[in-house]
């Protein structure tokens, strides 16, 4: 617990800097940050080198009758098209906007460069905080945003050596709430199909999860880790037709995410292999169509809105220097549905939640 957050000492990289070890003058690296394309190829590459082994981050504010901050908050999260960091950007907006700050955004799509791109680029814009998805990132991002004087809050994620401040909870948890449920509904050969699982780490970190299910429990099948191309319905229904036909014994099946499951659970009525009777399923998401009037996939629910406005809590105490905690754990919940329902569950309801631990700033 802390009263005020101990910032960090930053001296900014100058431009007359990277100008020198870019051994041209100031007027150049001023006139390639302005128009890249009137430097010729030879200093571009020189002055980007530059800029990229000193960390240089170019305050655009600078001049101006601005604050040393602005009331801007940046946001990067890795897709804008998936509803569950939709979600929670939503309820970050809604919160930061009630005390009179603007959320700018930013995806990328899984990759860490450019999210490291993109913090530069916020942090020339003298943000108040940024936020951020996961714990994951590049070396780069971590100096930046080190070295910085901002709040920093990594959210959907919880683990060790945070930047300065989290809120989320633990995907290998998922993955094992999701294997465990599976097996107790008496599943023997269960597989796991996830999406980009090398560029989703959280996504990895569930398959992990499951994994560590299967090896510990005598009598299962070994883990079987299915990782599609993209996280679409269309790619789970293709991955789901392949694991079934070399899989003829398969009775369960953990899923990346909600999407997945989808498609999985329209190929499977497709080749008429029925639902739960012969192969159980489970996702994670909680997103609308798994309701038990549309899909009754069963799933593990993350609190998704909930995150955002943990986020912007965390940001607006840090900013203000009052007494919060800087590390929150938020709840998930298992809903049990028709799609892992066991002989004895007919009208199966919402389960146990994973954690059930949740803190929020004192503000």
């Amino acid at each position: 617990m802390t009263t005020e957050r101990s910032r960090r000492s930053t001296r900014r990289t100058t431009m007359t800097e990277v100008a020198r070890v870019a051994e041209v003058s100031p007027s150049t690296v001023s006139l390639f940050l302005r128009s890249p394309d009137s430097v010729s190829a030879r200093k571009r590459g020189r002055i980007q080198h530059a800029i990229d082994s000193l960390r240089y981050v170019p305050n655009r504010m600078a001049g101006s009758l601005a604050a040393a901050s602005t009331n801007v908050i940046g946001v990067i999260v890795p897709s804008l098209v998936n509803s569950f960091f939709a979600d929670t950007v939503s309820a970050l907006q809604d919160h930061l906007m009630a005390e009179g700050y603007q959320i700018l955004i930013g995806h990328t799509d899984y990759d860490l460069s450019r999210e490291e791109e993109l913090v530069r680029t916020f942090l020339s814009w003298s943000p108040s905080g940024i936020v951020l998805t996961g714990l994951g990132h590049s070396r780069g991002t971590r100096q930046m945003l080190e070295a910085s004087d901002i709040p920093v809050v990594e959210m959907w994620e919880t683990g060790p050596h945070p930047i300065d401040m989290m809120v989320g909870f633990s995907h290998a948890d998922v993955g094992r709430s999701q294997a465990r449920h599976l097996v107790d509904r008496g599943c023997r050969n269960i597989a796991f199909i996830g999406a980009r699982l090398g560029q989703d780490a959280r996504a990895a970190q569930r398959a992990q999860g499951y994994r560590d299910v299967l090896q510990a429990h005598s009598g299962l099948a070994a883990p079987d880790i299915v990782d599609a191309p993209a996280q679409t319905s269309s790619a789970g229904a293709v991955a789901f037709g392949e694991l079934a036909a070399r899989r003829p014994d398969l009775d369960g099946v953990v899923f990346s995410n909600d999407i997945l499951a989808l498609g999985a659970l329209m190929e499977a009525r497709r080749q008429n292999l029925p639902v739960p009777e012969q192969i159980k399923m489970i996702g994670f998401g909680g997103v609308d169509f798994t309701s038990d009037l549309v899909t009754g996939l069963s799933t593990i629910a993350p609190p998704r809105r909930l995150i955002g406005e943990r986020a912007a809590e965390l940001i607006i105490a840090s900013i203000r220097g009052q007494e919060f905690e800087r590390y929150v754990t938020v709840a998930s919940e298992t809903f049990h549905r028709q799609t892992s329902a066991g002989s004895d569950e007919a009208n199966p309801s919402e389960g146990p939640k994973v954690s059930s631990q949740s803190s929020a700033p004192r503000l």
